[in-house]
């Protein structure tokens, strides 16, 4: 789960409208003593993210394992596990709209509240032994609306507290990013399989309580101004609001570079994953703790590449960086679609979880600073809307691939999709375009919508 970052210190100071008091090209090239520092209240706001990036983990291990008990239905369990993205095809442009209305400090920690009294339903019904499939997908749907809210209104208010600060931006998203593997990937699902194995109830009220203490910490850290908007006479629709993001998206090459990469890539990863099972045990020949350790691999990748996003991005510029990451994932995608070792195979997805990890800190950061506040629900919708949009696609050819070519040609083929992403970024991200688009930023010349 998405959460934001506190308001900068003296160090990066920023006004009541989210404008930076510096320019927005210096800010990138600070370095050493003289970097900004993350406000004292960043730590809190990380606590909030490390403990409900807890909860996640726990719920996402734990959801399953309660469905399996009641059907063996594939449909079924699919239906379960899938019921958290609709909500995203229904009102994902919506919410953003929404999000740029309400003051977002308090979106996020009423709809974390929100989310942990839901949980109560889930956690009364598997101790009562009441729970159903249709109460699952219903309590999943509703969940998946409450991510909406708090992601879009996390990803829109941590530029707001940053000061769209590049710098800081890029460290509050590695820092988090760490957080969300290690918590999310690493100590969530074990622990949610342990407890479900205690008590079924027991993973949910977890989660419910990791809902809760992330709305408390949320709501003890300092109100922020409001961000200005401008008015017009005839007062918009929401979903006239909602389209003025997309198309300040599309309208934005930078940005819409910055959004067409994680498409494309669920394209290929989603796909990917769809056969990954069937792949470690077949080909790699795998036993279930081995696979278990297979995942583990690109989860300790992914570490490694949040923390050295910022380097890389100091020594290629950004948009050098995005398209080495974007080369690093074709090639280890590739590497582990022809390995039949499972250590070399374990090497890949190390290396990609590195380079995915990197590109999470990297393109979303720059988008936060470009991306002007008043419309920062909106567009942040709209991309991730796209991004969610292309994982079910993906899973969909994963399984055409793998069917009708063999186990191997999913990853052969997003091999070669994540490997053309790095034209998008050489065309539309590359380093003088963000340096342009970052430099309009600190001259004002961006436009205000409605």
């Amino acid at each position: 789960m998405s959460i934001t970052e506190p308001r900068p210190d003296t160090d990066g100071a920023s006004s009541t409208d989210g404008s930076s008091s510096r320019p927005a090209e210096s800010q990138a090239a600070v370095s050493g003593p003289a970097a900004p520092k993350l406000p004292a209240a960043f730590h809190r706001m990380w606590a909030a993210s490390a403990v409900s990036s807890l909860g996640d983990g726990v719920y996402f291990a734990a959801l399953p394992l309660l469905a399996a008990t009641m059907t063996h239905d594939p449909v079924e369990l699919g239906l379960v596990t899938s019921a958290a993205l609709l909500p995203w095809f229904c009102f994902g442009l919506l919410g953003g709209a929404l999000v740029d209305r309400w003051d977002r400090r308090r979106t996020m920690w009423l709809t974390d509240l929100g989310r942990a009294v839901l949980l109560a339903v889930p956690f009364g019904a598997a101790a009562l032994h009441l729970a159903s499939i249709p109460l699952l997908i219903a309590v999943a749907f509703l969940l998946g609306i409450g991510q909406i809210l708090f992601d879009t209104a996390g990803m829109a208010f941590l530029p707001q507290l940053l000061g769209r600060d590049l710098t800081l931006l890029q460290k509050a998203n590695a820092r988090q990013q760490g957080a969300n593997t290690v918590f999310a990937n690493f100590a969530g699902p074990p622990t949610g399989s342990l407890l479900f194995a205690l008590g079924r109830a027991l993973p949910f009220g977890l989660d419910a309580l990791s809902f809760l203490a992330s709305s408390l910490l949320i709501r003890s850290t300092p109100a922020q101004p409001p961000v200005v908007r401008e008015k017009t006479a005839d007062g918009p629709s929401l979903w006239a609001e909602a389209k003025a993001g997309v198309g300040y998206l599309v309208r934005h090459k930078v940005l819409l570079g910055l959004a067409l990469r994680p498409a494309v890539g669920n394209l290929a990863f989603v796909g990917a994953d769809a056969v990954l099972v069937l792949f470690a045990h077949q080909l790699l020949h795998l036993g279930d703790f081995g696979f278990g350790l297979l995942l583990a691999s690109q989860a300790v990748g992914g570490l490694l590449g949040a923390g050295l996003a910022g380097r890389l991005g100091a020594l290629l510029g950004t948009g050098g960086a995005l398209t080495a990451t974007a080369l690093l994932e074709g090639a280890a995608l590739l590497g582990f679609g022809l390995s039949g070792n499972p250590f070399l195979a374990g090497l890949a997805l190390a290396l990609l979880g590195a380079a995915m990890a990197a590109t999470m800190v990297l393109g979303p950061s720059v988008g936060q600073a470009l991306i002007p506040a008043e419309l920062a629900g909106r567009v942040g919708a709209a991309r991730r809307l796209l991004s969610v949009g292309a994982a079910p696609l993906g899973g969909l050819l994963g399984g055409l691939l793998a069917r009708s070519e063999g186990l191997r040609a999913p990853f052969l083929v997003g091999a070669l999709m994540l490997a053309a992403t790095a034209l998008v970024s050489l065309t539309l991200t590359s380093n003088r375009r963000i340096e342009q688009a970052l430099a309009s930023v600190a001259n004002g010349e961006q436009p205000v919508a409605g």
